[in-house]
């Protein structure tokens, strides 16, 4: 068939939906026949699955491949299409089979990954699919099979679906190895990247496609314009000035959804997910099964019918979390809501995407504050998506810990040469600069574990056998190893399942083991009571009215992006016009009036005393991560100036020191505090660097295989067993081999992921560009007392927090009523 005869087979299917191919479409088809590799930048909800998979189309009519004559025979796999989440790879394997008949290809297209069913597996397995739609983890396993990479030999093209979603993570370090063992299986494979909201596109494209110059980058279509609105409280309202989950909100937020005719509400959070279910559940107008819960901690079977729900239109609601962020495509969505600050555009802008998702339609998101400051981030995120502001994704490098993973892999697959394998691992992005002894460490962890665990059988993986290469001969190393595969850590969680039924999904170990016999607790948009916690699952049943305690997640909260926290400084500096600005105008003349509004030109530091003693107020608009070690890092420097005590607090627009004796700075000396000299020293004195890497420890050793997961039919282990023997581990390794290769790991993962020092670097640097805006309000400000609350969290007392920081608040506005 000519080329031109295929163009019109798949215009056809394109004519047959009333749709016209777009040009970006037809210029991804032209690169993709001209061989070419690379990535395709394109707003979500704009056609970029059918601009990637017409490629492969086009080519297989023109260029078929030999297929064998019996449906059951092996047939050579020609796209493999690798998306990071399990509903999106359900949604992906729908959307791909959409126009095979239209142009008369008699492709299998199959799905492997832990969603998929055991027909799907079975067919992955034995080699007998055309297309195959997969996850990073459940590639890595797929490959670890000594049969599976001679199946993919003839494979034409790789697409890597919502690369920005992985380009900064571990799983994104493991798939750059599994694609550099494709390429080199597969020399003539084309590599796609699809991403969408994306700052650091150029980068991007080079840990993708390392040292291709040749690589193209496709721009789609133009990112479809969102229109951001707030949901205003009434002039004159009283508004919380912090420390609120927006039920407040509840009538107005009710209003908006009755107007629509679906609606998505997205929290940051999956307790407060929980609990705005439940809140609307209580003041629901309609049939409660037009009412839905969607977050991570579900099972996959009720996030599923969900999903279907919103496609068919059966649902009025759906409270989310950012389980449904990515490119899922619902149609039918008509209204975005987001309760509280988004924390970074380019999330704002995915999650915009969800509501009208056709190609041309634009986005719309009405923002839903839970306190009063949230409303200047709306008008930050704004500005931000009216300039183009869009945050960039860091790639890492030399998680060895991954590497160590993917090298038993390698070996459980029929081993490999060491030589050989370094060659193909320094080819990819994250391992470009590996350096030899770095490559025997890893070489020596995964035959003994390391110098100092060598004597313990458990840790001992690979062998190198006389031939010089590198197997695994046990079969339970092999089971396990199998079994771990992935990079995702997790805290432990329990099953939660009904006492006869279906399983609801998990809470996380530390809030179950609070529970006792007959407690109830809300979860899964249900009021449930504990019947009994037993090997790791919570066993349930429903309970008849009251009311119940809602799970808490650890690791939930977000920190506000530079780049957003750069606009709203100038927000909150007079720089905006916008409605929110002019709702918080009274309160930012308050702000003005006790002390000085923020501005990109000069810091502001607040020295305010009262009765409990003295509060330093610090304002970088860095984000929570940077001000963490900030506050640790000034603290200590504080008190070398003076014998002292020093407690802190953070947020996400600046920080609180209360030092316990009064200490008095001027502008000289806050310049030498905020020195970004002898950072890395002064910050491993400033914070308990040991702890840190300890806890940061456990997740390496599960990833690089040193802890090893039980197997089927054992005993599941406990987040508290798991913990005790990394602990454990890591206590030895530090007085046996402090300088085992983890142990190095943990550290620098801790500088450079927990405590950002490189964001701290840089904020230093910007504070110390500026001029010193030193004020001594007499009293707690706008901006200052979302702090001073922050730091009540810490303080013992019989009262509750929230009541607290309400009769504050209450006598703060009293006492700067005009």
């Amino acid at each position: 068939m000519t080329a031109a005869e295929a163009l019109k087979r798949l215009q056809g299917f394109f004519a047959e939906r009333g749709w016209r191919p777009l040009p970006f479409q037809r210029t991804m088809w032209r690169h993709y026949l001209a061989g070419q590799s690379g990535l395709l930048h394109t707003p979500t909800g704009s056609g970029k699955t059918l601009a990637m998979f017409g490629g492969p189309l086009l080519q297989a009519l023109v260029d078929p491949l030999p297929t064998p004559a019996r449906r059951s025979a092996v047939r050579p796999l020609q796209v493999l299409w690798v998306t990071p989440l399990r509903a999106l790879a359900t949604d992906t394997a729908r959307a791909l089979q959409a126009p095979l008949k239209a142009v008369g290809l008699d492709w299998q297209v199959g799905l492997r990954s832990g969603d998929a069913s055991s027909r799907d597996k079975r067919l992955a397995r034995e080699g007998r699919l055309d297309v195959l739609v997969t996850t990073p983890e459940s590639l890595a396993l797929l490959l670890s099979y000594p049969d599976t990479l001679a199946r993919m030999r003839q494979l034409r093209c790789v697409v890597v679906d919502e690369w920005h979603e992985l380009v900064g993570s571990k799983r994104g370090v493991l798939l750059q190895l599994n694609l550099a063992l494709l390429r080199d299986t597969a020399p003539a494979m084309q590599l796609w990247g699809l991403s969408a909201t994306l700052g650091n596109l150029q980068q991007a494209r080079e840990v993708l496609l390392p040292g291709r110059d040749d690589a193209v980058t496709v721009e789609g279509a133009r990112p479809r314009p969102v229109r951001v609105r707030s949901l205003l409280p009434e002039p004159g309202e009283r508004f919380p000035w912090a420390g609120h989950l927006g039920l407040g909100q509840l009538p107005r937020v009710l209003q908006a959804l009755m107007g629509a005719r679906s609606s998505l509400l997205f929290t940051n959070t999956r307790a407060q997910a929980e609990l705005w279910h439940q809140a609307l559940s209580a003041v629901w107008p309609e049939d409660s099964a037009t009412l839905a819960l969607h977050h991570g901690s579900l099972d996959p079977a009720l996030r599923q019918q969900v999903e279907d729900g919103l496609r068919a239109g059966s649902l009025r609601c759906v409270v989310a979390t950012s389980s449904l962020d990515l490119g899922v495509d619902f149609p039918e969505v008509e209204q975005v809501l987001q309760l509280g600050s988004p924390k970074g555009v380019a999330r704002l802008r995915q999650r915009a995407g969800r509501a009208r998702h056709r190609p041309g339609a634009s986005g719309e998101i009405l923002c839903v504050p839970s306190h009063a400051l949230e409303l200047a981030e709306y008008a930050a995120a704004r500005r931000a998506l009216d300039a183009g502001v869009v945050e960039a994704r860091r790639p890492l490098r030399l998680s060895l810990d991954v590497l160590a993973q993917h090298c038993i892999s390698r070996a459980l697959a029929g081993g490999f040469d060491a030589e050989a394998l370094l060659a193909q691992v320094r080819r990819t992005h994250a391992f470009a600069q590996l350096g030899d002894a770095q490559w025997q460490d890893v070489l020596q962890f995964i035959v003994q574990g390391g110098r100092a665990l060598a004597q313990y059988p458990d840790f001992h993986k690979a062998v190198q056998d006389e031939d010089g290469i590198y197997r695994v001969h046990d079969r339970r190393q092999a089971l396990r190893h199998r079994l771990s595969i992935g990079t995702i850590s997790s805290d432990g969680s329990v099953r939660v399942q009904f006492l006869r039924g279906g399983s609801l999904g998990a809470v996380e170990e530390q809030f179950a083991g609070r529970l006792r016999r007959g407690d109830r607790f809300q979860f899964a948009g249900r009021l449930l009571e504990l019947v009994q916690l037993k090997d790791m699952t919570a066993y349930v049943r429903v309970a008849r009215g009251g009311e119940g305690v809602v799970p808490r997640w650890q690791g939930g909260q977000l920190a506000l992006s530079t780049s957003l926290g750069r606009e709203l400084e100038a927000v909150l500096g007079g720089a905006d016009d916008s409605p929110e600005s002019r709702w918080l105008a009274p309160l930012m003349d308050l702000q003005a009036s006790l002390s000085a509004r923020p501005s990109p030109d000069h810091l502001l530091v607040e020295d305010v005393r009262r009765r409990e003693g003295q509060f330093l107020f610090v304002y970088p608009f860095a984000g929570r991560h940077v001000h963490e070690a900030l506050a640790a890092l000034l603290a200590l420097r504080c008190t070398r100036l003076q014998r002292n005590s020093i407690g802190y607090a953070v947020n996400d627009h600046g920080l609180v020191l209360a030092p316990a004796l009064p200490i008095a700075l001027d502008a000289a000396q806050w310049s030498a505090l905020l020195d970004p000299g002898a950072l890395l020293d002064d910050l491993r004195a400033a914070v308990n660097l040991g702890e840190l890497a300890r806890r940061q420890f456990r997740g390496i050793a599960r990833v690089s295989g040193l802890l090893v997961p039980s197997l089927p039919g054992g005993m599941p282990r406990s987040l508290r067993q798991l913990q005790a023997s990394a602990g454990l581990l890591y206590d030895v390794l530090r007085e046996h081999d402090p300088e085992h290769m983890l142990l190095q790991l943990a550290e620098r993962e801790v500088l450079h992921d927990s405590l950002d020092v490189d964001g701290l670097r840089d904020a230093l640097q910007r504070m110390q560009g500026r001029a010193l805006s030193l004020q001594a309000p007499r009293s707690l400000t706008p901006l200052g007392f979302p702090l001073w609350a922050e730091r009540l969290r810490g303080q013992l007392s019989n009262e509750d927090w929230r009541t607290r920081v309400l009769r504050a608040a209450q006598q703060l506005e009293k006492r700067n009523a005009r």
